[in-house]
């Protein structure tokens, strides 16, 4: 360990933190937090003890001889006078931070670190200064930094440590990102430039057209020299117009090496901090834990803290690695620190989980997630587990990965140094399924499902996609790697660095532990954070209930219909594709026929040419490809005309569409253990509430055709079992009645009448004893189109009628229902202003698009006329699904539900108890809106039963 005015020369190393950097991500990262005795704010300063503690006690014998924490001094340096517009696009600091950066420059001091920062430059001048005295002193240089600004300085001794991924960034790594070699990292920026500094550069010229130039004419200054030879005649003018300016930005990029700064290198020795001071400085800001664990840390006694604690932020977790608990804290020395960064680890030993879990108890949170050999829940192996229980904190307890290569019969060999998976769920049981305990996960369905199979449940959770979801629906995915990136500013480590892709890809339980580990505890390192971060929210944006009873009650509720499956019989598919194949194979021999010759149906290229180009067939048009467009629009339209070829081109796509999706597909998906189809349900994959699913998608076999229908017969009950279908009839119309508040419909809804035939009553002024299907059909064409914001072009092309009689219906419609037309302007109006619209259960579905110009525009309006509609059905019938299963225990009722089809639920049940159960889910789905919501037309539910799913309906 070095004294404080130990020189540093050959066999020294500096670490110079970029304390700047620092600050504002443990302010970013970590949930506000506030001082309990005078609401004092301190978030950032516990995130920032935290970072200082973590990183400080985990350096171990190869650790630095020296460290100084760097800062900028202000906002303002001698780079303004430059460049007057130099940094003008950044915001100021947040209001609750500003009074934390001369606490965070005390936390610093207090831990025995210097403290450098000097007005008129920034971190990063001073931070090269010392970088490259220090290297000419024959010491080795670690600048703690993830900052791109800082990458020139690597080479000849100097590198960077990426303290978020703790990865270390070197020549080759640079070269990666910029395209160049360090020392012509300053030509590429001077080139690009930066937004978020405002560095102007060379307007669109970026970073890679930047490299290939750098590298194609050696430096910046030959290439402004030699700009009139470019051939590309906009970068050459480009060049040659702004090389005053990329000039000025070169100026602004380049780090200065000389700065005069006050403090030697010596002054950096590393030594161990004050116990009083650092202790007195903790204690102060009343972060509990943390004191106790630095004074346990520093072999002293803790002082009292007051009724304040670390909160969130300031907890600190016991290093664990290879089943040891965090030793003697002192920078240099040897102890048991953890494998990896940031507090994470790896746990080889009971001692070392029962720690995690024993902190988990006393935070009463533990964040879990699986690494598993499978992204399907009911194959899938558990590899692995990661916990956490504090923020910065995390830890990987490998229980089943390989070594080996091994092969398809899985002959590789069990990596030595992991626990027993039995052993391990006998630990977790009790936490996952204590009351007091919140366990946190993102997409924990998933995780539910493969813990369902090793019989351990889990109750409490919160699952912070849903969180997200039910928080920014409609602003972007909900997945953890988008939420960091977006809430975190943090990118994780992508799975494919540790699996790789396609073909060649390995199942995690085969990447070496010490890479795996890493990988793990960041995922739930980075959910336990973003539950930090979002979960406040909840009640501030008004939006708990539809999260506490709409979005996580329906997790369980989809984790057994999921690993119910529903059986499907390979027979029928198999005879049902052979009957295809065979009608396909004679709409090819027409489809020749009628062309003249022999082509690829399927290539659309080619059925354009025979089309248009060889038939002279009008309404073609040219895509941007230079093809003519043959797409199900463009081929109904012709076959409307009366064209045999496109109508019989239609008739195969049908046919080949259901072959090759369901008939062939279907029977991939068997579990071989279950003998049924396990579909997945995605809960957050659209903006509107409705559920999705894959793997395979069933919400989705057509139902229009004959054939479509046919498929649904394949779908079948165990023997002595029937299917039920419950389907909400016209649910979405009878909500649009509600919310425009419709007179003539409500009352058409509460009369039972036929909606269809009502409505072309009232707009085409037909009495209903002179109904004819063909008008009919025109109203029902209208009351489904107004719910998505159909125009006459759309209402044409489906009634096949010209654009004017559409138009003409759509007046008398909007002229009968006015209230109609009334929602849609106060729709479209509300959400230009909010930002969103709202179901009447109070999801919030956001609408980004609807302010911009251009044809996007249209679809925003559209989806958000469509979006209360749509998304009050989905909560109604999430909300029933919720209830069901208590409804139908409750009643006695043995049978499964097994599928949600947008407005249709789907049920296995025994064959005597089919009607019962008919009348215990019906009277829950009519029922479902209330009390929340008081509909104002009856919900009504249609019953079928059957052998078969078709049957059913």
């Amino acid at each position: 360990m070095a004294d404080s005015d130990t020189p540093l020369g050959k066999g020294g190393h500096l670490y110079l933190i970029d304390g700047s950097a620092y600050i504002f991500r443990a302010y970013h990262a970590l949930p506000p937090l506030t001082r309990k005795s005078d609401g004092l704010p301190i978030g950032a300063v516990s995130g920032f003890c935290n970072m200082l503690f973590k990183m400080v006690q985990g350096f171990g014998t190869k650790g630095p001889t020296h460290l100084a924490v760097i800062l900028d001094y202000s906002s303002k340096s001698f780079r303004n006078e430059i460049y007057g517009e130099y940094k003008a696009n950044r915001p100021p600091p947040p209001e609750d931070l500003v009074p934390q950066f001369p606490l965070i420059r005390d936390a610093t001091r207090a831990f025995g670190l210097p403290c450098i920062e000097m007005e008129g430059y920034e971190a990063d001048d001073l931070i090269a200064t010392y970088a490259v005295q220090a290297r000419d002193a024959g010491a080795a240089v670690t600048i703690v930094s993830s900052d791109k600004d800082l990458m020139q300085l690597v080479g000849g001794g100097v590198m960077m440590l990426d303290p978020m991924k703790n990865a270390e960034i070197g020549v080759e790594e640079v070269e990666a990102k910029f395209g160049v070699g360090p020392n012509r990292v300053i030509d590429v920026q001077s080139l690009a430039g930066d937004s978020v500094d405002n560095v102007p550069g060379a307007p669109g010229i970026g970073v890679k057209t930047a490299a290939q130039l750098i590298n194609e004419y050696g430096d910046l200054d030959a290439l402004l020299a030699r700009a009139e030879e470019i051939k590309q005649p906009k970068r050459r003018q480009t060049l040659i117009e702004h090389a005053d300016q990329i000039r000025v930005s070169r100026d602004l990029v380049t780090l200065k090496q000389d700065v005069p700064v006050e403090e030697g290198l010596a002054a950096f020795g590393l030594e161990a901090p004050d116990p009083d001071r650092l202790l007195g400085f903790l204690a102060e800001m009343e972060f509990r834990t943390l004191t106790n664990r630095v004074a346990e840390g520093l072999g002293v006694a803790a002082p009292a803290v007051g009724a304040g604690g670390d909160g969130p932020a300031g907890a600190s977790s016991p290093a664990v690695a290879d089943g040891h608990s965090g030793a003697g804290w002192a920078p240099g020395a040897v102890r048991n620190a953890p494998e990896m960064a940031k507090g994470y680890g790896i746990i080889r030993d009971l001692d070392a989980l029962d720690a995690v879990l024993a902190e988990a108890m006393e935070e009463g949170v533990l964040c879990i997630d699986l690494e598993t050999t499978s992204l399907d829940e009911m194959v899938a192996e558990i590899a692995g587990f990661a916990l956490a229980a504090t923020p910065g904190h995390a830890a990987y307890v490998p229980v089943a990965h390989v070594e080996g290569e091994g092969d398809l019969l899985g002959s590789a060999m069990r990596a030595p140094d992991q626990l027993d998976l039995g052993v391990v769920l006998t630990r977790l049981r009790p936490i996952l399924s204590d009351p007091a305990i919140l366990k946190i996960g993102q997409n924990l369905k998933y995780d539910l499902k493969v813990l369902a199979r090793h019989g351990t449940p889990v109750t409490p959770f919160d699952d912070t996609m849903l969180i997200s979801y039910a928080l920014d629906s409609g602003m972007g995915g909900h997945g953890m790697d988008e939420l960091s990136e977006r809430h975190l500013g943090h990118k994780p480590i992508p799975i494919k660095e540790l699996i790789g892709s396609g073909k060649s890809a390995i199942t995690f339980d085969r990447v070496a532990i010490d890479k795996a580990a890493p990988y793990a505890a960041e995922d739930a390192d980075v959910t336990l954070r973003l539950w930090h971060r979002l979960r406040p929210r909840l009640a501030a944006e008004k939006v708990s209930t539809v999260y506490h009873r709409l979005e996580r009650p329906l997790v369980p509720v989809l984790v057994d219909m999921e690993r119910a499956g529903i059986k499907v019989d390979q027979s029928v598919l198999g005879a049902m594709s052979n009957r295809f194949a065979q009608k396909m194979a004679e709409y090819e021999d027409e489809i020749y026929e009628l062309a003249g010759r022999k082509f690829t149906i399927g290539s659309p290229k080619q059925l354009g040419e025979i089309l248009f180009d060889e038939m002279s067939l009008e309404g073609g048009k040219k895509t941007k490809t230079g093809a003519w467009g043959t797409g199900a629009d463009v081929l109904e339209v012709l076959a409307a005309q009366g064209h045999d070829l496109p109508a019989r081109v239609l008739d195969w796509r049908q046919l080949s569409k259901l072959k090759s999706t369901y008939t062939d597909a279907l029977p991939t998906h068997i579990n071989a253990d279950t003998g049924r189809v396990h579909t997945s349900f995605s809960l957050a994959a659209t903006s509107t509430g409705r559920l999705a699913s894959t793997d395979p998608n069933l919400q989705n076999i057509p139902v229009r055709t004959e054939e479509g229908r046919a498929i649904r017969t394949a779908f079948v009950a165990e023997p002595g079992n029937v299917i039920l279908s419950l389907d909400y009839s016209q649910i979405e119309l009878r909500i649009l009645a509600h919310i425009a508040d419709i007179a003539a419909l409500k009352d058409a809804f509460k009369d039972g009448q036929d909606i269809h035939a009502s409505t072309a009553s009232e707009v085409f002024g037909v009495p209903m004893t002179e109904m004819t299907p063909e008008i009919r059909r025109q109203a029902k064409a209208i009351n489904f189109g107004v719910i998505y914001g159909i125009s006459a072009f759309g209402l044409s092309n489906n009634l096949r009628i010209p654009r004017s009689d559409a138009q003409e219906f759509i007046d008398r419609y909007f002229a009968r229902f006015p209230g109609i037309k009334t929602y849609m302007d106060d729709t479209k109006a509300g959400a230009r202003e909010r930002g969103y619209v709202s179901t009447l259960f109070g999801r919030k579905i956001h609408t980004p698009g609807i302010t911009q110009k251009g044809p996007g525009r249209g679809f925003a309006e559209r989806a958000a006329i469509n979006a209360p509609i749509q998304g009050t059905a989905a909560d109604i019938i999430r909300r029933a699904m919720i209830r069901i299963p208590d409804a139908m225990s409750g009643a006695g009722l043995t049978g499964r539900m097994l599928l949600q089809v947008h407005d249709e639920l789907l049920f296995e049940v025994p064959a005597d108890e089919a009607e019962d159960t008919i009348g215990v889910v019906r009277k829950v789905m009519e029922g479902a809106a209330f009390p929340a919501v008081d509909i104002s037309v009856p919900l009504v539910v249609d019953a079928g039963q059957g052998d078969s799913w078709q049957e059913a309906h």
